[in-house]
């Protein structure tokens, strides 16, 4: 089973979330049970700034036995067409899409995607299996 993982479940649990920590913490060491975690160039980015520099930042993917997988083109296209679909529904042009680069990588080289969920994730995405460490 590949995981892919979101910014969101990894900050949780580096930034001590009181809300959130304990459930992220808890299935990111069950998907890592269940086989590989994987991380794409938007999430690198969006965690990066918790860490002191880039060797705390290996040190951790280290630790968590997440590797690195970066977007490829038929991932960036993906997220492409439901950034259009979403821009067709009203949605604001303003809007940054590293959520749809996530989850399309996601689509492209994982099973699943361990990511808390706001409700896009489902709508856009459904033809992947999320799992929402928050909701249960």
């Amino acid at each position: 089973m590949i995981t892919a993982l979101d910014s969101s479940v990894i900050l949780d649990v580096l930034t001590n979330d009181s809300r959130f920590s304990e459930k992220s913490a808890t299935a990111l060491r069950r998907a890592s049970a269940e086989g590989k975690l994987i991380v794409c160039d938007c999430v690198i980015a969006e965690i990066f700034p918790v860490f002191v520099g880039k060797d705390k930042l290996d040190e951790f993917l280290k630790d968590w036995n997440l590797e690195f997988q970066p977007l490829d083109l038929p991932a960036a296209v993906l997220a492409g067409s439901y950034f259009a679909t979403y821009l067709s529904r009203g949605g604001s042009a303003k809007r940054v899409i590293p959520d749809f680069l996530v989850g399309a990588h996601a689509v492209k080289h994982a099973d699943r995607l361990l990511a808390r969920d706001r409700g896009y994730l489902k709508d856009y995405f459904k033809e992947l299996s999320i799992w929402d460490p928050s909701s249960g």
